[in-house]
């Protein structure tokens, strides 16, 4: 009798331990077929048009995607780290720099579209820049945004150039980014010294470090910062700027006077990504029609890389502001952006205020 219950319970330990690996082998079974069924993203521009994005894609097509909003400089960084074993399958908006970096450490999956004469040549260009790693996704330029009231109120005039952001008069009321953590900084940087020489860039960085109160994370923030009233001008994207300004904040834009830099947002396909196939039709969805006119739904107003359709009239036009002939190959390069971030975080950033 008593050997009976001992197989009863010996089998009754058997049975529940079969039916724990069957639970575990489901689970295992629902959790592949979920990610068969989902990309992992990286998004770089405005939050807003990030969100809108996955969610406009996955009610479209049923596949889920799965995406956190980092700085180019970030996202350059997670890509780096997980180099050997990559957990992203695409990386799209932000400055296209960190792209170009990221094509030369081999970090990307080479893609050239079936609609690449859809594009406009300086989308084009980077295809061609990258070996096909590094599409243009849209543009913008460099730019001031300003509180008018907030320089009503402190007395101060309208900064129309470079050298007006230096003047004492502006101490404490400048708010850039980060160029080790925003691509929109190194944007910056990299512009000035194009437009002024790398020592005389250098020097002016040092005396606008004494008027700038803080630098940020992303170059996403001057914008809502300078329409909140939290600062009274920011350095970042026009477009940005305009946003606030057409939705009746106190918000002026100025092109500087002396030139200014740009950016070719980018788009890429991840090297070694789990979900290749699906990427690419996020990718191909992203830079339809579709995909780029988001852009401003989100009143995020930059220049769409798509010339098959009427881009909204919101998004600022180019024909008057004088942009540099930016060098974005040079530029665009892993040791250049290393030693400019390394000599302005030793000269600039230590520099005493």
């Amino acid at each position: 009798m008593r050997n009976k219950w001992k197989m009863r319970i010996k089998n009754k330990a058997w049975l529940n331990k079969l039916l724990g690996v069957s639970i575990c082998s489901l689970a295992l079974v629902g959790e592949l077929n979920a990610q068969s069924n989902s990309i992992h993203a990286i998004c770089s521009t405005d939050q807003g048009w990030c969100e809108l994005a996955a969610s406009e894609f996955q009610k479209s097509t049923g596949i889920k995607v799965l995406q956190t909003r980092k700085p180019t400089g970030e996202a350059l960084a997670q890509l780096r780290a997980e180099a050997a074993n990559p957990k992203t399958d695409l990386w799209w908006g932000g400055t296209g720099d960190p792209f170009l970096q990221a094509a030369e450490s081999s970090l990307l999956e080479p893609y050239r579209p079936a609609y690449i004469n859809d594009l406009h040549s300086w989308s084009v260009r980077q295809y061609a820049m990258s070996g096909n790693m590094v599409g243009g996704f849209y543009t913008s330029a460099i730019g001031f945004g300003f509180n008018t009231d907030l320089l009503k109120k402190k007395k101060l005039p309208t900064p129309q150039c470079w050298s007006d952001l230096i003047k004492p008069i502006y101490k404490g009321d400048i708010e850039i980014s980060h160029p080790a953590s925003s691509g929109t900084a190194y944007t910056i940087l990299a512009g000035l010294v194009q437009l002024m020489g790398e020592d005389k860039a250098f020097e002016y960085m040092k005396a606008l470090h004494k008027n700038v109160v803080q630098y940020t994370r992303s170059g996403t923030a001057q914008a809502p910062n300078v329409a909140k009233g939290e600062v009274a001008i920011g350095v970042s994207f026009i477009f940005g700027f305009d946003a606030w300004r057409l939705n009746k904040y106190p918000v002026a834009v100025v092109a500087p006077c002396e030139g200014t830099s740009y950016e070719i947002g980018g788009i890429a396909l991840i090297k070694g990504g789990k979900n290749t196939e699906l990427a690419k039709r996020y990718y191909d969805w992203l830079m339809s029609p579709a995909g780029q006119s988001l852009g401003a739904k989100a009143d995020s107003l930059q220049s769409p890389a798509n010339k098959n359709f009427e881009a909204d009239k919101r998004i600022p036009n180019n024909d008057n502001v004088r942009l540099i002939k930016y060098d974005f190959e040079k530029f665009g390069k892993t040791a250049e952006r290393k030693r400019l971030l390394e000599r302005w975080q030793k000269e600039v950033e230590l520099s005493p205020k």
